[in-house]
Formats: structure tokens, sequence, C-alpha cells
């Protein structure tokens, strides 16, 4: 296993066949993906998991974490997310925090991320804002 940032390219790539196969390739870019930090996980040369980190002014937000469904729960997104905290840390962010699909919360709660109290519906799917004070 080896983790690695990578070109937002390629991260698109992944975005796009885990998070929304449904819709169309652009769907999955961000406006902001420029000035990302985008990482990927690699087992056996193969790209299984994905996660961009933005930071702005002492505050990071992770986006588009995505993980192969046939690796998932197999703990490499726990690794992907402790080397983004790591990664966060060493450009002095006080805070971070993602926009994490309520079925998902239970994962950002292991890594230390709560509830802000705000959420959202998109497409269909339920998100919770979680943070992290570093």
């Amino acid at each position: 296993m080896q983790i690695t940032k990578i070109k937002k390219e390629k991260a698109w790539k992944l975005r796009h066949e885990v998070m929304w196969p449904n819709e169309d390739f652009n769907y999955i870019k961000l406006k902001d993906d420029d000035s990302g930090i985008h990482f990927g996980l690699f087992k056996e040369n193969m790209l299984i998991s994905v996660v961009s980190l933005f930071v702005d002014k002492g505050e990071a937000q992770f986006r588009k974490f995505a993980t192969l469904k046939a690796e998932q729960g197999k703990g490499y997104g726990s690794k992907l997310l402790e080397a983004v905290l790591k990664e966060a840390k060493t450009h002095d962010v006080k805070r971070i925090w993602c926009n994490a699909r309520k079925s998902k919360e239970g994962f950002y709660q292991r890594f230390g991320l709560h509830q802000t109290g705000s959420g959202f519906v998109r497409n269909g799917e339920s998100y919770v804002i979680m943070e992290r004070f570093l």
C-alpha cells in the first residue's frame, strides 16, 4: 500500500466511478480542484482510494473521498484519512471539516470529527457537516 499526492485527473476518474457513476463525468469536477491537494492510495500499483484537501486561512475541507466498492471496509480509507489529517497539520490548519454522507457519519466519528448541526440533501443523499479542531 502506498499513499501519494496525485494529479486531479486521476482523482476524477475514481470519483466518478465510485460516487456518481450515473452522472455526467464533469459532475464530479470541482471548480477549485486546481487549488486542491489530491491524494491517492495505491494497492499493488492500482489506485483504489482518493480524497482531495482544500486549505484556506487556517481551515481545511476534505472532499470527494472515494474508495472502490470492492476495497471498502478493509481499512484503506482509514489510512488515507489519517494521511490527510497529518497533511492538514503541516499547513497549520486549526479546523478541518467535511460534508459527510449521513450513512458514513460513524466512520468520521472514529477520527474525532463531530456534527456541526448543519446538513443538507443533494441528489437524494443526506449529508451532515462534520468538523474537528486540530
